[in-house]
């Protein structure tokens, strides 16, 4: 199929771009970056945006940089930008390793970080990552700029606080210290398919015991979070199977599964203790 008759719009500059929005939003007018996820749907006219706000050409939305001790990732960076580390440290490393589960070469070479968390998909790697190091999200639009916390920002499946005349202009996430330690793990059926359930960790080591842990998982309830029971089981303990085992246990009795015609409720939860554990372990190594 092919998608139903729509307007095309350019804009140049940020300002362009959301005076654009404040114009068109109530015709359902849609914002195209890298289009890995409108573009199939409007294919096949499950969407039918009458107008489409393409930024790829407006300037500085490809930024990139380290400022204020956090990483600033501008709406038109791509999934591929962080094929290699992108800044020094532990972030750099893990979102490094993150980008490689992330659907196929061909998408990461034109889906965008901030695209995707503007979809809000359960299963998104960087939706987790966002809502783990609780990054924020800066929107503009004709009325002025929000600052969202992640755990503010995503709403339920495909969901957000976004408003449909905000323009995501950049994501932040705070620069990780240069002795944490970062685990990630993901479960799929097959490369590159989503994630039935992930888990991504991050802890620091005092006199050999955890300190200041963070546990959360994605693609198992409706919205990523941090559990909070997990992280209060690995507070203070020594790194290892048994604090990692406890731990996991804690997280899947915390959690509320998604299920579906193929995947149970159950079956999610025991996902979470094989992913949750395995993130950990990543953590430790």
């Amino acid at each position: 199929m092919k998608p139903a008759a729509f307007r095309y719009h350019a804009p140049e500059t940020i300002e362009e771009a959301v005076a654009l929005l404040a114009e068109v939003a109530a015709q359902d007018g849609r914002v195209l970056a890298g289009g890995q996820s409108l573009v199939p749907t409007m294919a096949f006219r499950l969407a039918k945006p009458a107008h489409l706000v393409d930024i790829n050409g407006v300037h500085g939305l490809d930024r990139l940089s380290v400022a204020g001790g956090k990483l600033m990732i501008g709406a038109c960076v791509r999934h591929a930008a962080f094929h290699s580390p992108v800044c020094d440290g532990p972030l750099g490393k893990l979102l490094a390793a993150v980008v490689s589960h992330i659907a196929h070469y061909p998408i990461r070479n034109r889906g965008t970080f901030c695209g995707s968390l503007a979809h809000a998909d359960p299963a998104s790697e960087w939706t987790l990552v966002l809502t783990a190091l609780d990054g924020e999200v800066l929107a503009k639009s004709a009325r002025g700029e929000r600052v969202i916390a992640a755990r503010e920002f995503f709403k339920g499946i495909m969901t957000t606080a976004l408003r449909d005349d905000e323009l995501l202009v950049e994501a932040r996430l705070p620069i990780l210290t240069a002795d944490t330690r970062c685990g990630f793990y993901e479960f799929s059926r097959r490369a590159g398919d989503f994630a039935l359930a992930a888990a991504l960790v991050t802890y620091r080591l005092e006199g050999g015991r955890i300190v200041a842990p963070r546990v959360a998982l994605g693609g198992v309830e409706p919205n990523p979070r941090r559990i909070a029971e997990a992280e209060r089981a690995l507070e203070g303990t020594e790194p290892g199977d048994k604090a990692f085992r406890a731990a996991a246990a804690a997280a899947a009795a915390a959690v509320d599964p998604l299920e579906d015609i193929v995947n149970s409720a159950e079956f999610r939860r025991d996902l979470v203790l094989a992913v949750t554990r395995r993130a950990l372990e990543r953590a430790a190594t």
